[in-house]
């Protein structure tokens, strides 16, 4: 590896709590103790497909590490293989791969480091088969990448989360309302799940377990007659009633990931209120998961990914994404990341755990005794 000179970085989808902290990590590693220079890729894909690229300096990635955002840019609509291209008013798709292959040639760099999530991975996949050399490393709050026990941004996005539904809990019990709140995660609850049990939420509503409004309906009328006028719902973005479907809130055709769900939580609020009569109010939290400052488990866990990035690539062990098992980095083939992603099992330790302490996950009726 002596001769190796350059390495780049990019970083792909959507943004995340930690991404300056990793590109801190494999930034300072590679300048401090190899030497090598390092290419800052603007905007994931898209800045190689345009070819806007610059040196980052030492300067550029330190004090970086507690910045949200990142200072790269990023896109998630753009897929080399499937790029939206514009013709004569019509929106196009269009292979552009090759393009890309030869501008990355051009920069004269030994080793691609792509951060970003399973659409981010597989992509980084598909290039390695055409012969790109590139590593990965798992970013999302969604925490659904195979491989991995965990991503950083994850825990920053559950932070977030969980102090929305502290907050609401008191204006619930003021005002004896059901509150909901929608977090983000896509087709995997793991946010709503461990924001949920954070908060003691009395239901958690998960897209891997179809709920039944009847048996929701049921947890709230129980609680109201015991005295606790008032429940506290957290529900995915992905979660859907039984035999139902998801709810779409728009389609971005040109994006890698054209599906943008979003406003179940309305509709079971109205849903809710309309079955029990008691008042029904939603938050959706949105985007402010995504943003701030990372936590300070997501800035240690974006430095260890980093750092451990580094190691692969001057090992030449590329194809493959930087994961966790445990309290452990393994390597992970960008091929098991890009088979699709890490959902919630449905007997998972922590559905046990919540159901044992009387969480409704709208599935089972209660079976509390009566007092």
């Amino acid at each position: 590896m002596a001769k190796k000179s350059k390495i780049a970085i990019l970083t792909g989808g959507g943004d995340c709590p930690g991404i300056n902290a990793v590109i801190r990590a494999v930034a300072k590693k590679a300048m401090l103790e190899l030497g090598l220079e390092v290419v800052g890729i603007s905007d994931g894909y898209e800045g190689l497909l345009h070819n806007r690229h610059r040196i980052l300096h030492y300067e550029d990635v330190s004090g970086i590490i507690n910045l949200g955002g990142t200072i790269l840019g990023t896109s998630n609509k753009a897929n080399p293989y499937r790029c939206p291209v514009k013709k004569e008013g019509s929106l196009e798709f269009k292979d552009l791969s090759q393009a890309v292959i030869d501008n990355f040639v051009r920069l004269e760099v030994e080793c691609l480091v792509c951060i970003g999530g399973d659409g981010t991975l597989s992509i980084a996949n598909r290039l390695y088969k055409d012969g790109l050399p590139v590593i990965g490393i798992p970013k999302t709050i969604d925490n659904d990448i195979r491989g991995t026990d965990i991503t950083f941004g994850f825990d920053s996005a559950v932070y977030v989360a969980t102090e929305g539904l502290d907050r609401v809990r008191t204006t619930a019990q003021s005002h004896h309302r059901v509150m909901i709140v929608e977090v983000m995660g896509r087709n995997a609850g793991w946010i709503a799940l461990q924001a949920g049990i954070a908060s003691g939420a009395d239901v958690i509503l998960i897209p891997e377990i179809p709920y039944d409004l009847d048996i929701i309906a049921e947890k709230v009328n129980d609680r109201d007659c015991r005295g606790k006028r008032f429940t506290i719902t957290v529900i995915s973005e992905g979660a859907r009633p039984k035999g139902g479907e998801k709810v779409v809130q728009r389609i971005v055709k040109e994006s890698t990931d054209p599906i943008r769900l979003g406003g179940i939580g309305f509709v079971l609020g109205s849903e809710i209120e309309a079955e029990t009569g008691i008042e029904t109010r939603t938050v959706v939290l949105g985007h402010l998961q995504r943003g701030g400052v990372p936590t300070p488990f997501d800035r240690v866990l974006a430095t260890r990914l980093g750092t451990k990035a580094v190691d692969m690539l001057m090992e030449g062990r590329f194809g493959q994404m930087v994961g966790v098992k445990g309290n452990d980095l393994v390597e992970v083939s960008l091929e098991e990341v890009a088979r699709g992603q890490r959902r919630v099992p449905v007997g998972d330790a922590l559905i046990v755990s919540a159901r044992s302490v009387g969480t409704c996950f709208g599935d089972i009726r209660d079976v509390m005794p009566q007092v």
